[in-house]
């Protein structure tokens, strides 16, 4: 397939915050809560605080899942009284609405605080190929809803591969994408032009046989959902709004970087700027390689490279698969690991884009790592970061975080899911579960809205 290249310009943010340019320091304020919250009205401090308060502490948390995936939810009334109470707390704070219209709403108030989003219809894991085509459906919808909003409040657009691929085939791929890693003499005839997926320190113990090749139904099932994929992107590239694929378990990634890969290959814009993002799990062992063996390739190719960084939301399940196989887990012995690989990851690409092709965007809730980014930033000059570095927080999640990077110049975005309540909770409860910075950044934004608060009353402000 040709590749697709487009020259379109820069949209220019009107708004008063994105108009200063990234400062000379770069320094991240998180103690002043008057200039933090300066955009957010006291009666949302009030709520938001009330609702963290409430919600965002580990022992919720488990029980939160633990109900979601109990018996009570298989039972009518039981699942109806649940969802409704979880829809006017959790889901009401933590996600854009049930619809496009009402997710377009939260975009623009955010949008108003000097913050972007980053749209996500929230459906994952689709069982069959009608499914996989509403899917589609949706995305697209929510691509073309961005060229309505106002300079475009709407940085990007989240897709996850199990919304318009069936599991079960990426698995089927995954598996003979891993054995070709193998055995390289292994032919697979439906194989596209891609970048390297697999390292030498990859896990591969979901594949310990010899696969079987792909059957005529699932060819055919593969190239409908390559079509799929390739509505999206021409989608994305008419509204000019960047794709995020999302990362998921490692039993199905290989076939979804394989895909993201393709994807960026074929359609990216002329020069530095990359229209296909793919996520790297820094909680991965072999993640740095298979970055730095990604970036190397699409240099290669003349392709930008379009990062996003996240530490990794299965933390519980990967652990759980490679000890039921008696394999070792891909995932990092120690918390220290992890953040140790996505400190080096996100200083390996702010090197590569400081002069090169590609963009990076941090998806992190971690303060420290903002500032060791932030640094490295004034390090390289910060003129070479205005247009291809980005922060990304969760909706609802570490505000005192977003409004600080905001404020030292940084373009920042919070990630905003939305769709039916009973798809999107279990979502945000995963992650949640799996990642424990929620809590802590969540400690510091009740601790500071509650100083707000009373520098508020004490002053009489609004």
């Amino acid at each position: 397939m040709a590749s697709r290249y487009r020259s379109i310009p820069k949209l220019v943010s009107k708004f008063h915050y994105c108009q200063r340019r990234l400062n000379s320091t770069a320094y991240i304020n998180l103690d002043d809560s008057k200039e933090l919250f300066s955009s957010v009205p006291t009666s949302k401090l009030i709520s938001t605080a009330f609702t963290l308060h409430v919600v965002m502490n580990e022992a919720m948390i488990h029980f939160g899942s633990k109900v979601m995936n109990s018996r009570l939810m298989d039972t009518p009334i039981s699942r109806e009284l649940l969802l409704g109470s979880i829809e006017h707390t959790l889901y009401h704070h933590f996600c854009g609405g049930k619809t496009l219209k009402e997710a377009d709403r939260a975009a623009r108030k955010l949008w108003e605080s000097g913050l972007q989003s980053m749209l996500d219809y929230g459906m994952e894991h689709a069982h069959d190929n009608a499914s996989c085509d509403h899917n589609v459906h949706e995305i697209i919808q929510t691509i073309s809803s961005t060229l309505s909003l106002p300079s475009s409040p709407v940085s990007s657009v989240v897709v996850k591969m199990t919304a318009i691929f069936r599991p079960q085939l990426l698995k089927r791929v995954s598996d003979l994408l891993r054995w070709e890693f193998k055995d390289n003499s292994l032919h697979l005839p439906w194989k596209l032009q891609s970048f390297p997926l697999l390292s030498n320190s990859s896990a591969l113990y979901h594949t310990p046989h010899m696969p079987e090749a792909l059957t005529l139904d699932e060819e055919r099932d593969l190239e409908l959902g390559i079509v799929r994929l390739m509505k999206i992107c021409e989608s994305s590239l008419e509204a000019n709004v960047p794709l995020l694929i999302d990362a998921e378990d490692t039993a199905i990634q290989p076939a979804i970087d394989y895909f993201t890969f393709h994807a960026a290959i074929t359609y990216h814009h002329i020069g530095n700027t990359p229209l296909i993002f793919n996520t790297i799990q820094a909680y991965l062992k072999d993640s740095e390689e298979r970055l730095v063996m990604a970036k190397k390739a699409a240099d290669k190719a003349g392709v930008p490279l379009g990062i996003k960084l996240v530490r990794g939301a299965y933390m519980s399940t990967e652990r759980q698969l490679a000890l039921s196989l008696g394999a070792n887990s891909p995932i990092h012995g120690s918390i220290q690991d992890t953040h140790a690989c996505y400190n080096a990851c996100a200083a390996f690409m702010l090197e590569e884009i400081a002069n090169g092709p590609g963009s990076l965007i941090l998806a992190t809730h971690n303060i420290e790592s903002g500032k060791l980014a932030a640094a490295k930033v004034v390090s390289m000059g910060t003129k070479n970061y205005i247009d291809n570095l980005h922060f990304a927080q969760l909706y609802g999640m570490a505000e005192a975080y977003s409004f600080g990077l905001r404020n030292a110049g940084f373009k920042v975005s919070k990630y905003l899911p939305y769709g039916p309540v009973e798809h999107i909770v279990p979502y945000l409860l995963r992650r949640a579960e799996e990642n424990r910075g929620f809590v802590s950044t969540a400690a510091l934004d009740r601790q500071l809205m509650r100083k707000e608060l009373l520098r508020r009353l004490t002053t009489l402000e609004k």
